[in-house]
């Protein structure tokens, strides 16, 4: 459930996190937010999760954390911070930011810092329809099922690419999203010093 106790323990397991950088300086700056609320229905702990409109040249159709590039001159905690306000219309401040995650390098040619933040409970969302089809609350739960990671041969890469089903999706999600998601659960919620930016990415999300 969401409450303190949870929060707390995600910043202590974050503060523990020897977060390491990505060294692929020639690729381009961006954020995303783990944001963790509480389901206004059900009290759980949930991440806020997006399917992005098909129509949208880049990763379009995809699940997607709310986030993207850095603006000239812009931190990586402001860049989420801005994306998730202009995205869903939640404004936090910096006083909301838990911990961070290893930089992914993505095969589109992005570096992506994840910034994990939490709300104070339930939150009214305004999702702007130009960047966001869908809003998911998907369940904390859901990261611990033991089928995750679904580690899949790629043709591409001597690394495996990784995935992972969500029932609040009813569909398979994909790195690198699904990828930070694992990190997530592996450092945020269990304390373990678990890398994830070596896994490939499908063909699909390389645009």
């Amino acid at each position: 459930m969401f409450n303190q106790d949870l929060l707390l323990g995600v910043k202590a397991n974050l503060e523990q996190f020897s977060v390491q950088p990505n060294t692929q300086t020639e690729l381009r700056k961006a954020a995303v937010a783990i944001v963790i609320t509480e389901h206004v229905e059900t009290r759980e702990s949930c991440i806020l999760m997006t399917l992005r409109p098909p129509r949208l040249n880049r990763h379009g159709g995809q699940y997607a954390l709310p986030g993207g590039r850095l603006d000239e001159g812009e931190h990586d905690v402001q860049a989420a911070l801005r994306e998730l306000h202009e995205e869903l219309g939640l404004e936090l401040e910096a006083d909301s930011v838990l911990g961070r995650l290893d930089v992914f390098p993505t095969r589109s040619g992005f570096q992506i810092s994840p910034i994990v933040v939490a709300t104070l409970g339930p939150v009214n969302l305004s999702p702007d329809p130009t960047e966001v089809e869908q809003v998911f609350h998907l369940p904390m739960s859901e990261l611990d099922d033991p089928e995750i990671p679904r580690l899949e041969e790629s043709p591409n890469s001597e690394h495996p690419v990784l995935s992972a089903f969500f029932p609040t999706l009813g569909h398979y999600m994909y790195a690198p999203t699904a990828a930070i998601l694992y990190q997530f659960r592996e450092a945020g919620l269990h304390g373990r010093q678990t890398r994830v930016s070596h896994f490939d990415q499908p063909t699909f999300a390389w645009k």
